[in-house]
């Protein structure tokens, strides 16, 4: 079979001064593509900024053959997220990947979460990739391809202590991924996910010292890849990766229990005696969109 080539794409990564985004970045270049390398600079808690990481990375990418250009913005402003994009078009002429891996953290309890770190938090992560991907898909949507990948966490889909913000955000770009997809799929832009766990800055305190060790941000990247290539047909995938593990997660809906003919309106008592039926994920469905999943209630809007 033929190997993944980038050759004539160009792609965007956001947060790639170091950790899984300099690995992206890397490998993109690797396999041909031309890569913006944009990295604010800031520390971990997201204070700071200096050019120095994507330099770094500019240079490495250069010194294997490479193409790529550093960008400093704050995926965080409308502003920044428009000059990444125009990074990428003034430099190589179009985007045809973004990655959405810039990220912060601020962790605390949710009773001693403060309006800054909340909005922090939500800012660079969901924020950040609806500044990026909007001019980014304007461009895709123009040249009629298109590949978004953002970047969620096992904090949103499962829940982790201490990070209601993160888990928010995260969540937050698994709906817009699932628009993305929707809007997309006309001009060839696919919108997927990535759930990585990797050996970063961002988890070098929450993961156990052995399994930092051996969680190595190049365990994420073939997925990712494959996410960004020509040949993935999926769109709105949400797939887990981590030491060489890849698999998938999905908001699945049971089958449920109807208590009404579409008229009467049922009492909460028939809510508490159905509340098994209710809550079963026996032979579970994956709708695809909203429309697809208001086709089970057709018998009762006759």
């Amino acid at each position: 079979m033929s190997n993944i080539d980038f050759t004539g794409r160009v792609a965007i990564v956001t947060g790639a001064g170091a950790g899984l985004g300099r690995q992206y970045a890397l490998e993109l270049a690797k396999r041909g593509a031309k890569v913006v390398i944009n990295d604010l600079g800031g520390t971990r808690d997201g204070a700071g900024s200096s050019d120095a990481a994507a330099n770094k990375v500019v240079d490495e990418i250069k010194a294997l053959g490479g193409s790529a250009v550093p960008n400093y913005d704050n995926v965080a402003t409308a502003a920044g997220g428009e000059n990444i994009v125009k990074a990428a078009i003034d430099a190589f002429g179009k985007v045809d990947i973004l990655i959405n891996n810039a990220g912060i953290l601020r962790d605390k309890t949710f009773t001693k979460m403060e309006e800054e770190n909340w909005d922090s938090v939500v800012n660079v992560h969901l924020r950040g990739a609806y500044c990026v991907s909007k001019p980014a898909f304007a461009n895709m949507r123009d040249n009629g391809y298109g590949r978004i990948i953002m970047t969620t966490s096992g904090a949103g889909l499962f829940g982790n202590f201490g990070q209601s913000n993160y888990a928010s955000a995260k969540m937050g770009l698994v709906g817009l991924a699932n628009v993305l997809k929707i809007e997309g799929a006309k001009y060839n832009i696919k919108s997927n996910v990535i759930v990585p766990v990797a050996a970063s800055r961002l988890t070098e305190d929450v993961l156990p010292p052995q399994l930092f060790e051996k969680m190595k941000p190049d365990f994420i990247t073939p997925a990712v890849l494959y996410l960004c290539s020509e040949e993935c047909s999926d769109s709105g995938m949400i797939i887990n990766a981590t030491l060489g593990y890849y698999s998938r997660t999905a908001i699945l809906t049971g089958p449920g229990a109807i208590l009404s003919d579409g008229n009467r309106i049922p009492s909460p008592e028939e809510v508490r005696d159905s509340w098994d039926k209710i809550t079963s994920l026996e032979s579970p469905k994956y709708f695809d969109n909203l429309p697809e999943m208001f086709g089970v209630l057709g018998p009762l809007l006759k």
